[in-house]
């Protein structure tokens, strides 16, 4: 698979030059460069050189950091025995791709450098009638890789130029009639803490994953999630989430948590949050999913709770969690309105994320909405984003159910010389063309990861793995 990534980064500068770059042209003479000139457009950026002879010439690439998977940032045309004549032209100044032309004369060799402000293709020739030598730095171009990894899990790769710049996208096609099944993959098999996502699919044995719920420092899920039927957290507002049903069905829609707590008297408190931090005045639920215990600070009341019986209170807090159990962690008002119950005393938890959604096995929450019903409908506002998910390109991971049914899941590479990234109107616009007529955003930034048989496909924006929260593995049945 790093292969395969390296073949598609490096198609940027190894597309269509084959014909022509890197290729010595025979001179009878020396050739003179009489004129330059340099014309822009959206698609490509063209450099001529008017000569008096086709001169020698091969292509050189540099690349910044020298790193083999890095797009060249300077292209070098060396011309031994060619004389310059010509003044450099008027350049274009506000190309987002093509930064400047310079020429060097080192021991009798002309070097023309071509400097980029982003990957591209390029392809140089010559022409005849008059005779010239031509630099063209393409901007627009669309380039796809595929491969069969497991029956009914197709992985592809599409490099795209645009005039904003390169993008590269890895995308995974699942149909999940063809024994595949979807799995959420929590970090160190519990809520709290972090871990990278190659350590979760390799634990997991999944075939590919991707990264996916947003998350606090400290590993706290930032979202409604469900796994197993069981809520392991909650959001108190409405967002978009993934539901996945026993029958296979799949589901793109807003969901709230609600959850209370009815006392032995009858009184019932609100649940103000489930495997998170307990805030103030709150009344937090923490399961098994959590960790081994609450890790919660001295200043609440704790009720240790199996079956219906609340069986020991914790005055101390960061209480162990009963296997198959759970406690109720409350603070200020929450707190003393639990005040009154004793070890012995029953208590009954309900919780739900509505008639539809309850019936799902696993859920995931995020957002924004990307795509509803086969139109692009990004509800950032409504779900109350802010910039630093909205504003701007940037790495991004996202999931969409096609018309026939099959999941896909998508990684944009992003704040990279090979690839800029995706603003969210750019990428509902890319996973409709993908087939979505239903999608959502992921968590992105540098937590954007997809893994496919144990190596990281794309090139996250950090320079490594980030170690996130929790992700989305696919299993076979």
């Amino acid at each position: 698979m790093k292969q395969l990534f390296r073949i598609v980064v490096c198609l940027l500068v190894y597309m269509y030059i084959c014909l022509y770059s890197g290729s010595l042209y025979a001179a009878s003479t020396a050739a003179v460069i009489q004129n330059m000139r340099v014309s822009q457009s959206t698609e490509k950026v063209r450099i001529v050189l008017e000569v008096d002879n086709l001169p020698e010439y091969s292509v050189q690439l540099v690349n910044e950091n020298q790193k083999a998977t890095d797009v060249a940032s300077h292209i070098l045309i060396n011309m031994p025995g060619t004389v310059n004549k010509s003044q450099l032209p008027a350049l274009p100044q506000s190309d987002p791709v093509f930064k400047s032309l310079r020429l060097t004369n080192t021991g009798g060799k002309l070097t023309a450098i071509i400097d980029l402000k982003k990957s591209a293709v390029y392809k140089v020739f010559t022409l005849k009638g008059p005779n010239r030598l031509v630099i063209d730095i393409i901007k627009e171009y669309d380039h796809k890789i595929q491969k069969q990894i497991a029956p009914g899990l197709l992985y592809t790769s599409i490099l795209r130029g645009t005039a904003a710049g390169p993008v590269l996208a890895h995308i995974l096609d699942i149909n999940l009639q063809e024994g595949l099944q979807l799995q959420p993959l929590l970090s160190n098999e519990k809520v709290a803490g972090l871990e990278r996502l190659s350590a979760m699919s390799s634990r997991a044995g999944v075939l590919a994953a991707v990264n996916a719920p947003y998350f606090a420092l400290d590993g706290t899920i930032l979202g409604v999630t469900k796994i197993d039927n069981t809520i392991v957290s909650s959001l108190a507002i409405s967002r978009t989430a993934f539901g996945i049903f026993p029958d296979g069905k799949l589901l793109i829609g807003e969901v709230q948590y609600q959850g209370k707590v009815e006392l032995p008297d009858g009184q019932t408190l609100p649940i103000t949050g489930v495997n998170c931090e307990r805030g103030t005045d709150a009344l937090v639920l923490y399961n098994e999913y959590y960790d081994v215990t609450t890790d919660t600070n001295p200043f609440g009341t704790e009720y240790i709770v199996e079956g219906d019986t609340v069986t020991a209170i914790n005055t101390s807090n960061n209480s162990t969690i009963p296997k198959g159990g759970f406690v109720l962690s409350a603070h200020g008002a929450a707190a003393q309105a639990l005040s009154k119950l004793n070890v012995g005393d029953k208590v009954k938890v309900m919780q739900t994320l509505g008639t539809e959604w309850d019936q799902a096995i696993h859920v995931i929450g995020a957002g924004p909405r990307l795509v509803k019903d086969n139109s692009i409908s990004i509800t950032s506002k409504m779900e109350a984003f802010e910039s630093d998910v909205t504003a701007g390109r940037a790495p991004r991971t996202a999931v969409g159910i096609t018309k026939n049914g099959h999941v896909l899941l998508v990684v944009v590479d992003g704040r990279q010389q090979h690839s800029i990234g995706f603003s969210l109107l750019e990428l509902s616009a890319f996973m409709q063309e993908m087939g979505a007529v239903q999608a959502m955003n992921f968590d992105g930034g540098g937590s954007s990861e997809m893994i496919v048989r144990g190596e990281v496909v794309n090139k996250p924006s950090d320079g490594r793995e980030r170690s996130i929260g929790a992700g989305l593995g696919i299993i076979s049945r």
